[in-house]
């Protein structure tokens, strides 16, 4: 196994591992990416292109990411059609990101993959596990999702929450650590 695939296998991934300099050149690249990224005004096409190596594929027409955005590696995210992506967002994707179709993720949402070993001694090596944001989510302004969450369909996140578990289809989650406020009646719509 190559070290990306060991790290998304979920294996901890010291930077002194011999075989850590790959993941660093993407790392690199992806900061050179979404600083270029982010110095383009709104609308521009050259921001197409920069995702399309950003992410290693183009996004659906039909979903929107609006910079400035910052992504520590960009090759771990699968973003479906219809979304509506807000500016100031940050995607820590080396544990693997996959969103839905029609998903509405707000300004200053945090997706983050990676967590650091709790032994001071190796507290540099980090373990990465993915998020899953199924179809029809709405995050909220500033919220945080954390590594190995799936949230369930047609869920919402409150602004402010810090999401450490997963989240049940069509429930309403805030707070810090989210709990869940109430679930949403979709047979009302």
């Amino acid at each position: 196994m190559n070290i990306f695939e060991r790290e998304l296998a979920g294996e901890t991934i010291s930077p002194s591992d011999p075989d850590f300099q790959p993941i660093l050149e993407v790392i690199h690249h992806a900061f050179k990416l979404t600083s270029k990224l982010n110095r383009l005004d709104y609308g521009d096409e050259k921001a197409k292109k920069i995702l399309h190596e950003l992410f290693g594929k183009a996004l659906d027409d039909s979903t929107t990411l609006i910079p400035p955005f910052y992504t520590d590696f960009g090759k771990n995210t699968v973003i479906g059609k219809n979304c509506m992506i807000q500016q100031c967002c940050t995607f820590f994707d080396r544990g693997g990101i996959t969103i839905g179709n029609d998903v509405f993720i707000g300004p200053k949402v945090n997706l983050i993959t990676l967590n650091h070993d709790l032994n001071p001694a190796n507290r540099s090596a980090t373990i990465a596990r993915p998020i899953v944001i199924k179809d029809g989510v709405w995050v909220g302004i500033n919220a945080t999702i954390l590594q190995g969450v799936t949230i369930g369909e047609n869920a919402v996140i409150g602004a402010g929450a810090v999401v450490t578990k997963d989240v049940p289809p069509n429930t309403i989650v805030g707070g810090n650590p989210a709990k869940i406020i109430k679930t949403i009646d979709t047979s009302a719509f």
